[in-house]
C-alpha cells in the first residue's frame, strides 16, 4: 500500500509540475505579446471616434508591432482619450509630429492604432506625449459617399444615354459630323491646317527665339548697335554724311542732266556742234581758215625777220638774248 501511495503521490506531482510549466510558459508568452515586461513609455492621442477600439488592442508604427493599448476613456462630449504603451527601444523612431489613426488587423480584423509619418527634424516622443490624431473615415461616412456617388453615376448615365441618343439621331455638331462623311472630312482638313498652322508658329518662335540669342550676343554688331552709345552715335554720323552725299548726287544728277539738255539743243555751240551738221561743218571750216591764216601768217613773219629794213633790230635782240643767257650762267 505504500508503494501505491508513493506512486500516487509522483503521478501529482508530475501533473502539478506540468501544470505549474504551463502556467509559467502562458503567463512569458502572453507577458511577451503584451509587453508586459519590456520597458515601455506612454503616449496618447485623443479621438472623437474610436470605432471599437479596445484596451490591449495593439499598436504599430512602419509595419512593426510597438506596443499596446493601456487605457481608453472619456475626456469629454465625443472626445476619447486612447492612452498607448510604447517600447521604449523605439521611442527614438517616434517624432512628435507624427500622426495617429484607427485602422483594422486585415480586412475584418481588430482594430488597431497605426503611427504615421513624422519628420527627422521634430524631436522624437517623450514619456506622457499628446501626438495628433487623425480623422476616422466611419463606415457610415463611406456609405454616404458611396451612395452620393451611386447617385452621381446614374445622374451622368442617364444624361449619357440621352446624348447618345441625340448623336445617333444626327442632332447637334458630333451627331452632324458622324452622320455627314462630307463635314467629317472637312473637319479633318481644318484640323490638318490647323496642325501645319501650329507648326508653323513653332518652327518661326524658335527661329525668332535663335534671331534673339544671335541678337544678344556679346560683342556681335547687333549687340554693339544696341549697347555701344559710341557705335551708335558713329553709325549715326555715317548715315548722315551717305544722306549728305546722296544730295549731292541728286545734284550733280541735276546739273549732269541739265549739261545734257544743253548738249541736246542747239542754242550754244556744244549743242550746235553736236545736234547742228551744218553748224559743226561750218565751225570746222572756220577752224581751217584760222590754221591756214595762221601759217600764212608764220610765213609773213619769217620773211619780216629776212626783210633788210628790220634785219638789224632782230639780231640786236638775239645778242641781247644770248648775253643773258651767260650772265646767268
Amino acid at each position: 500500500m505504500d508503494t501505491a501511495e508513493n506512486r500516487r503521490s509522483i503521478i501529482v506531482g508530475v501533473f502539478v509540475l506540468l501544470g505549474v510549466s504551463v502556467f509559467v510558459i502562458g503567463v512569458l508568452t502572453l507577458g511577451g505579446q503584451q509587453k508586459s515586461f519590456v520597458k515601455s513609455i506612454h503616449i496618447s492621442s485623443v479621438f472623437n471616434d474610436v470605432s471599437g477600439l479596445k484596451k490591449g488592442n495593439n499598436v504599430w508604427f512602419s509595419g512593426v508591432k510597438v506596443g499596446t493599448i493601456k487605457n481608453i476613456h472619456f475626456t469629454g462630449p465625443s472626445q476619447v482619450d486612447v492612452i498607448m504603451s510604447i517600447d521604449a527601444s523605439t521611442q527614438q523612431y517616434i517624432h512628435r509630429n507624427a500622426g495617429v489613426r484607427i485602422s483594422s488587423d486585415g480586412f475584418i480584423g481588430n482594430k488597431i492604432i497605426v503611427i504615421d509619418g513624422g519628420s527627422p527634424q521634430a524631436p522624437m516622443v517623450r514619456d506622457g506625449d499628446v501626438l495628433q490624431s487623425e480623422k476616422l473615415l466611419s463606415t457610415d461616412d463611406i456609405m454616404k459617399t458611396l451612395q452620393q456617388n451611386n447617385q452621381n453615376l446614374l445622374a451622368i448615365t442617364t444624361d449619357f444615354k440621352s446624348l447618345s441618343h441625340q448623336i445617333l439621331a444626327g442632332k447637334g455638331t458630333v451627331g452632324a459630323l458622324l452622320a455627314d462623311s462630307t463635314m467629317g472630312n472637312q473637319l479633318k482638313q481644318t484640323m490638318r491646317n490647323l496642325q501645319a498652322a501650329t507648326q508653323n508658329a513653332a518652327n518661326m518662335s524658335s527661329q525668332l527665339n535663335n534671331f534673339s540669342n544671335k541678337m544678344n550676343t556679346k560683342g556681335g554688331f547687333a549687340d554693339n548697335l544696341l549697347t555701344d552709345t559710341v557705335t551708335f552715335n558713329r553709325i549715326r554720323a555715317s548715315v548722315s554724311r551717305l544722306k549728305e552725299a546722296a544730295d549731292n548726287a541728286t545734284i550733280l544728277t541735276d546739273n549732269l542732266n541739265k549739261a545734257s539738255n544743253k548738249l541736246n539743243s542747239t542754242d550754244n555751240i556744244m549743242g550746235v556742234l553736236l545736234n547742228d551738221p551744218k553748224g559743226a561743218a561750218k565751225v570746222q571750216s572756220t577752224l581751217d581758215y584760222l590754221q591756214q591764216s595762221t601759217v600764212k601768217l608764220n610765213d609773213d613773219l619769217e620773211a619780216v625777220q629776212h626783210s633788210f629794213l628790220l634785219k638789224g633790230f632782230f639780231k640786236k635782240r638775239e645778242k641781247a638774248k644770248q648775253d643773258s643767257i651767260k650772265k646767268a650762267m
